[in-house]
């Protein structure tokens, strides 16, 4: 750097220079003489006060790196995609990254590892931290920012300009004179609150700045990397070092793997959380993980419980809450009310009672600020990290303690949001009800209201868990069923027809409440506890008979129907079908008629009436298609191929099998087109087409598997078994699928379907 002359004298740093004796003669020449990367020792003033500034050269501290933590683990991808873009080679202006996430994720140690990694690949002379402590009450500006980097670089704290752009001005001077001697510093500009503190840091080229924020920090140019929790696999390994590092003989974590996993998962993968609990473990060396995991497990004292004394979670997060505006703080704690793990723009509209073009850019502040994320996939669709959607029900309950006007207001957040979900549940349930019935004009058709579903199944399940007992768990567990009977939810089905019961009895709802018995019994039969629904189908039926309702009978007829023939008392389930059946004539209900014929035809062809079985499908079908029911029609010829089957008319059997595929795969039902590729497997083995029957089995195994009806998983293995050793296979396949079988049915907890595929694989002599 050259001398510099100026007019007069003037103040560096709010204090005149001195001047020991080093004043310059008039007519001293500096011609050919080289100030650069040097220090003032003095000036003076000559005759024609032109004030000169000799410079010498000073020391510099270019590397301000600290060590990396040695728990530090699972950032490889990261430290990857930051280090391509501070590559040298990549362009020759600056380099400018930013490290953006929620607190807590990590972004500063990150930022440590990317300097070591950069200076490891000898990119960097050095590296420069500065912290600007951006989320403190008072952050650091960008002038004493500044002061702090000129210093490392060698500039003596005198002779630091005092205003923002002088400093600046200096300090690219400075960057500019290490870029000549060929030398590149990375700038790591920690903890950045606004883009305002971090762009008079920017150099004009050949260095690199890394920013850290829990913003996006907009106009930097930089590019943005979000950081996100540690895989599952990487927080247990943190875990696992972080108190090997307290005591090499710590074998929690290898002694506990599932409470290690389950720890890991409450902590969210969020380092911080993560490196409070290991110093809590490590503090207390007794402690099973297990322990801590229940001390965790709580909601109400769960941000509690991750508080070493030095670091703490909540405060963290309460930090996060005064860098908010009233409106944005506002939409937090209403996100808390929300009982689901994630929520869409329509149902956060229906919580704050805003419309959807105003609540949308109030969802996006929250993402710049980290506190919320925006899907990727479903753009309508938001979501918390699992500690802040804690911190955010526990803002939630101090705003409503706190008086009676901001509890007022949230509970009618709470009403709006829940009468949203039951609203639509309704409407998109019509669309799921067989032809004739009227449907809502919510949502363009079937394939909407089960994509609606689909989105707010857990949202749906967490609000009728939350409000147990009441007319909302009532409404939702009658409009869901049909959904997760479609969707083979099996065991969700149960919970929340149980929760409609209860619902019922609590509020007195006679009206519903052998409906609701009736509606949890079936879904108890799918999910194969015969004798609960079987008992369940008997109380709706007594109540049906005790109010005179001849529908609900009828009903409660063909489930108790289904229920006794899954126990394999044929006989009693043939007898309450035909009473079904009468009572749906009685009623003049077709579609329900056709229904009860149906099953009717099942139970006749247990009894080996196959001929009557027949018949009873064949008018089945006769009496859906003129409903219109496109489903029935396919049930109906599903059981046609049966009993095509059983009266060795295997062609048949084959053709009204693909049929019922065909028409299951155009009304979309999984579960059905599993049905029917086992039952064309065995129309194809009676064929003695073993190839396409093979496929057809692998394929129904493969469905049945995937929605985890394990029952009839257990029978499909059985007839791929059957169909393997027609075909000749070898000995240990066909062995290996009745173990299959076995196993399936053991899942489904059939012992003794299970204890005859056994007997399958190695039976006894002579057999």
């Amino acid at each position: 750097m050259g001398a510099r002359k100026t007019s007069g004298k003037r103040k560096s740093g709010g204090k005149k220079d001195k001047r020991p004796g080093q004043g310059q003669r008039t007519g001293t020449s500096f011609a050919g003489a080289s100030f650069e990367r040097s220090q003032v020792l003095g000036n003076g003033t000559q005759t024609t006060k032109i004030n000169v500034q000799a410079y010498a050269a000073v020391p510099t501290a270019l590397n301000s790196l600290p060590g990396l933590p040695q728990e530090f683990t699972g950032r490889e991808d990261e430290i990857a995609k930051i280090l391509s873009m501070l590559d040298p080679g990549s362009g020759s202006g600056a380099a400018v990254g930013s490290v953006a996430g929620l607190p807590g994720v990590g972004k500063t140690t990150l930022a440590h590892a990317v300097g070591h990694a950069a200076l490891d690949k000898g990119w960097f002379t050095g590296v420069q931290m500065v912290n600007l402590r951006g989320y403190d009450p008072t952050p650091v500006p960008p002038e004493d920012a500044l002061e702090a980097l000129l210093r490392a670089l060698g500039v003596a704290a005198e002779h630091i300009p005092p205003t923002l752009d002088e400093r600046e001005g200096l300090y690219r001077s400075q960057l500019d004179a290490l870029a000549r001697e060929e030398q590149r510093i990375l700038i790591l500009a920690d903890n950045a609150s606004t883009s305002d503190q971090v762009r008079p840091l920017l150099p004009a080229r050949h260095h690199a700045v890394l920013v850290t924020s829990r913003h996006t920090l907009p106009g930097l140019g930089a590019r943005l990397f979000n950081l996100h929790p540690l895989q599952p696999d990487a927080a247990v390994d943190l875990l696992h070092q972080r108190l090997e590092v307290a005591n090499p003989d710590d074998r929690r974590v290898e002694d506990e793997p599932a409470a290690a996993n389950e720890l890991a998962a409450l902590c969210g993968y969020l380092p911080l959380a993560l490196q409070i609990a290991a110093a809590l473990l490590a503090d207390d060396p007794d402690q099973p993980l297990s322990e801590r995991v229940r001390m965790l497990t709580d909601a109400g004292t769960r941000l509690g419980g991750l508080d070493d004394g030095e670091r703490n979670l909540r405060a963290v997060f309460d930090e996060c809450l005064t860098r908010l505006t009233h409106q944005q703080a506002d939409l937090y704690r209403l996100l808390g009310l929300h009982p689901g793990p994630d929520i869409s723009t329509p149902a956060a509209a229906a919580l704050t009672g805003q419309p959807v073009d105003k609540i949308t850019p109030l969802l996006r502040q929250l993402v710049q600020a980290r506190l919320l994320a925006q899907n990727s996939q479903a753009r309508d669709r938001w979501f918390m990290h699992d500690l802040l959607r804690v911190h955010a029900q526990e803002q939630a309950r101090i705003t409503m303690d706190r008086d009676r006007v901001p509890r007022r207001r949230y509970e009618q957040a709470r009403n709006r949001l829940t009468d949203h979900y039951v609203r639509h549940a309704e409407a998109a349930d019509t669309h799921l009800r067989p032809p004739g019935n009227a449907v809502s004009t919510l949502f363009a058709g079937r394939e909407q209201a089960l994509a609606w579903f689909d989105a707010e199944r857990e949202n749906l399940l967490a609000t009728t868990h939350t409000y147990a007992r009441t007319q909302t768990a009532l409404n939702l567990g009658f409009a869901l069923g049909r959904y997760l009977d479609w969707r083979r939810r099996l065991q969700d089905a149960v919970t929340v027809r149980a929760h409609a019961l209860e619902a019922c009895q609590v509020l007195g709802d006679a009206l519903n409440l052998a409906g609701a018995w009736n509606n949890l019994g079936s879904a108890l039969e799918e999910l194969g506890r015969h004798a609960e629904a079987l008992d369940a189908h008997r109380t709706a039926l007594k109540i049906f008979q005790q109010t005179g309702d001849t529908d609900g009978q009828a009903n409660a007829w063909n489930s108790l129907g289904i229920a006794l023939g899954e126990l394999k008392r044929h006989t009693e389930a043939h007898d309450a079908h035909r009473t079904a059946l009468d009572l749906f004539q009685q009623t003049g209900d077709t579609r329900s008629t056709a229904l009860a014929w149906s099953n009717l035809g099942t139970e006749l062809g247990k009894l080996k009436r196959h001929t009557e079985a027949h018949d009873a499908h064949r008018t089945a079908l006769d009496l859906f298609q003129q409903t219109g029911d496109t489903h029935g029609q396919a049930v109906a010829w599903n059981g046609l191929g049966i009993a095509f089957g059983e009266l060795k008319r295997h062609t048949e059997a084959h053709d009204a099998y693909q049929t019922a595929l065909d028409i299951f795969q155009q009304t979309d039902d999984t579960h059905g087109q599993a049905m029917a590729w086992n039952n064309l497997g065995t129309a194809c083995r009676g064929l003695e087409r073993y190839a396409k029957a093979i496929k057809a089995g692998e394929t129904a195994i493969a469905m049945l598997t995937q929605v985890e009806d394990w029952a009839r998983t257990g029978e499909a293995w059985a007839e791929f078994a059957a169909t393997l050793n027609a075909s000749g296979a070898e000995p240990s396949r066909v062995r290996e699928a009745w173990e299959q079988s076995a196993t399936a049915y053991v899942r489904a907890g059939d012992d003794e379907a299970a204890a005859t595929s056994r007997g399958n694989v190695d039976p006894p002599p002579g057999t």
